[in-house]
């Protein structure tokens, strides 16, 4: 596994988060929420980024706007298309 250092200006911080801790928690969330809205990961790749269990990333991804389905209507159709 790798690890990655940031430097993240006091101000910037404190908008959402009250610790260092708090803040590296956050941060792979958000980044793990990104990559899963723009398709680069699945939802089993982004919770593992986040730490979390897949069925937790899916219940938080409403916190952020992030559908859990996020399909056309023709996938959809596609998708549920019965035989």
């Amino acid at each position: 596994m790798c690890e990655i250092t940031m430097t993240i200006p006091d101000e910037a911080l404190a908008i959402f988060a009250d610790s260092p801790e708090e803040a590296s928690t956050e941060l792979r969330m958000l980044a793990a929420v990104k990559l899963f809205e723009l398709k680069k990961l699945s939802s089993s790749a982004a919770a593992r980024l986040a730490g979390v269990t897949r069925v937790e990333f899916l219940k938080r991804l409403a916190q952020y706007g992030v559908p859990v389905f996020d399909m056309s209507e023709e996938e959809f159709a596609q998708e549920t298309r019965l035989g």
